[in-house]
C-alpha cells in the first residue's frame, strides 16, 4: 500500500480502566449503546466494536459545561428514547445525480440497500462496496484503516464504532484517476417510535489517485415529521500526491437530530477539498477534523449552513498543520432566519515544526431576523515563527439600500431579499464540482420561503 500514515487505534480496555474512575456512568448513553450493539459481529470487527463499547461505557454525553459544547445543548436529545430502525424499504425516492447514476451506494437507516444502489459504471482500480460485501482479502486491508483516524475517542464517534455492522467503502488504487463522481446516500426513515441509525463511511485514496465524492444524508421524501437520530462517521485517508474532492450534504427531517464526524488524514503533497452544506435537522453538529501527516499539503474547506425556525446547527472544525509548507483555506457561511441559532468554531493549529505554513480562515454570517443568533469563534494557535496566517468573522443583515436598489429596478421586496440571499449562498454552492448537484442546491435555496420573511 502506498499510503504512509500511522493509525491511532481506538483505546483498549486498559486505557478505559484508567479513566473509569474519573467519569460517572451515563445511564442514557448506556441505553443507546445497548440499542446499537444488539446485533453481534464476528472476528476482527467484533474486537473493534468491543473496544469502542468499553470506552463508551465509561463516557458521558457532553453538556454545555464543556467548552466544545457550550453553545449546543443536548438536553432535548436526552429526552428521547431511540430504537434501531430497520432497513427494509424497497422503494424510496431520492435525488439520483445523472453524473453518478451508476456509481452510488444507498443505505437506509444504516443498512445497505442493494436494490437502490448501482455500481456498474466504475473503472478498474476503484472499489466501491459495502463492508460486508467485500471479499476477505479486501476486508483485511480495510481493518488497517477503519476506526483508526484521530478522534476515535470522542463519545459519539466511539458509539458509532461500537455499533458497526456495515459501512460504505471507497478504495482508489495507486495513480487511478476516477472521473465519475461516487454518490453515497444515507436515508433515514422514521418509524412509529424514534429511531437511531449510525452510517459509517471509509475512503482510502492511495498515492497519486484522484476521486470525487458526494456524501448525502437525507430523510424519506415527503416525510418531514418523525423523530430520529443520525450518528454518522466518515474517515478519509488521502495518500501521497492524491486528491479528494468531497461534498457533504445534510438534509435531515425537521424533527431529526444529526451528529456527524468527518476525519481526514492527509499525506505529503496531497490535496483535499470539502464542501459541507447543512440545511436540515432540528439539531445538527458536524465535527470536521483534518490531520496533516506530511509536508506541502493543500486543504480547502467550504461550508454553508442555512437554517430557520428554531433549528440549531453547530460546525466545529480543526486543522492540525504539523509539517512545513502546508496550505489551508477555509470559508464558512451561515444564513440564519427566524429564531434559529448557528454555531461556528474553527481551529487552525500551527506548531513550531509547521514553518512556511499559509492558513486563511473566514466565517461570514447573514442574519435574516432580529431574533436569529450566531456564535462564532475562529481560532489560530500558532507557535511557528515563519508563517502567513489570517482569520476573521463577520455578522451582518440584508442592507436596506441594496433591497431598495433592486426595488427601484422593478423587483418586489420579497424577490429582492431572495436574490441577495441566493447570491450569498452561491459563492459556496457554485464551487461544487457536480453540475446537477449545484442545480439541486440552488433550487433548494431559492424555494426556502421561510428565509425571505421575518
Amino acid at each position: 500500500m502506498s499510503i504512509q500514515i500511522s493509525p491511532s487505534p481506538v483505546p483498549n480496555s486498559n486505557v478505559v480502566s484508567l479513566t473509569s474512575t474519573l467519569l460517572d456512568r451515563d445511564d442514557y448513553l448506556t441505553g443507546l449503546l445497548n440499542q446499537v450493539t444488539a446485533t453481534k459481529t464476528e472476528g476482527w470487527l467484533q474486537e473493534l466494536c468491543e473496544g469502542a463499547a468499553n470506552w463508551v461505557r465509561h463516557s458521558i454525553i457532553p453538556t454545555t459545561r464543556e467548552e466544545e459544547w457550550r453553545f449546543t445543548d443536548l438536553s432535548s436529545l436526552r429526552k428521547v428514547q431511540f430504537n434501531v430502525g430497520t432497513g427494509n424499504y424497497a422503494s424510496l425516492e431520492f435525488d439520483i445525480l445523472p453524473e453518478a447514476a451508476n456509481s452510488r451506494l444507498v443505505f437506509v437507516n444504516g443498512v445497505f440497500a442493494p436494490e437502490l444502489s448501482a455500481v456498474s459504471d466504475l473503472p478498474s482500480g476503484i472499489l466501491v462496496s459495502n463492508l460486508t460485501g467485500l471479499p476477505l482479502v479486501e476486508q483485511e486491508a480495510v481493518q488497517q484503516y477503519l476506526a483508526q483516524a484521530e478522534g476515535a475517542q470522542e463519545v459519539f464517534t466511539a458509539l458509532n464504532t461500537a455499533g458497526i455492522v456495515d459501512a460504505a467503502v471507497v478504495w482508489v488504487k495507486k495513480n487511478v484517476v476516477v472521473e465519475t463522481p461516487i454518490h453515497l446516500v444515507f436515508i433515514s426513515v422514521a418509524g412509529e417510535t424514534a429511531t437511531i441509525s449510525q452510517p459509517r463511511c471509509l475512503v482510502v485514496a492511495e498515492g497519486g489517485s484522484q476521486v470525487t465524492l458526494v456524501e448525502e444524508y437525507t430523510n424519506r421524501r415527503g416525510a418531514e415529521k418523525g423523530v430520529y437520530l443520525t450518528n454518522a462517521v466518515t474517515e478519509i485517508w488521502v495518500g501521497d500526491n492524491a486528491e479528494v474532492s468531497h461534498t457533504r450534504i445534510e438534509r435531515e427531517g425537521a424533527e431529526a437530530f444529526h451528529i456527524g464526524k468527518t476525519a481526514i488524514a492527509q499525506s505529503r503533497d496531497s490535496r483535499y477539498t470539502c464542501h459541507a452544506i447543512t440545511l436540515g435537522a432540528k439539531l445538527s453538529r458536524h465535527n470536521l477534523e483534518i490531520l496533516q501527516t506530511g509536508e506541502q499539503t493543500e486543504t480547502t474547506l467550504n461550508g454553508l449552513t442555512i437554517i430557520s425556525g428554531k433549528q440549531l446547527s453547530d460546525t466545529h472544525s480543526a486543522i492540525a498543520l504539523n509539517h512545513p509548507h502546508g496550505t489551508s483555506d477555509q470559508l464558512h457561511k451561515c444564513i440564519v432566519g427566524d429564531r434559529a441559532h448557528a454555531v461556528f468554531n474553527g481551529k487552525v493549529l500551527v506548531p513550531k515544526l509547521a514553518q512556511l505554513t499559509n492558513a486563511v480562515q473566514m466565517n461570514r454570517n447573514l442574519l435574516l431576523s432580529s431574533k436569529a443568533r450566531v456564535d462564532t469563534k475562529p481560532q489560530l494557535e500558532i507557535t511557528a515563527d515563519n508563517v502567513k496566517c489570517a482569520h476573521g468573522a463577520t455578522v451582518s443583515q440584508l442592507e436596506d439600500d441594496e433591497i431598495f436598489y433592486l426595488q427601484s429596478r422593478g423587483i418586489d421586496e420579497n424577490d429582492a431579499r431572495k436574490l441577495l440571499i441566493n447570491a450569498f449562498a452561491a459563492e459556496i454552492i457554485n464551487q461544487i464540482p457536480v453540475p446537477s448537484l449545484r442545480e439541486i442546491l440552488l433550487n433548494t435555496v431559492n424555494n426556502l420561503k421561510s428565509l425571505t420573511n421575518e
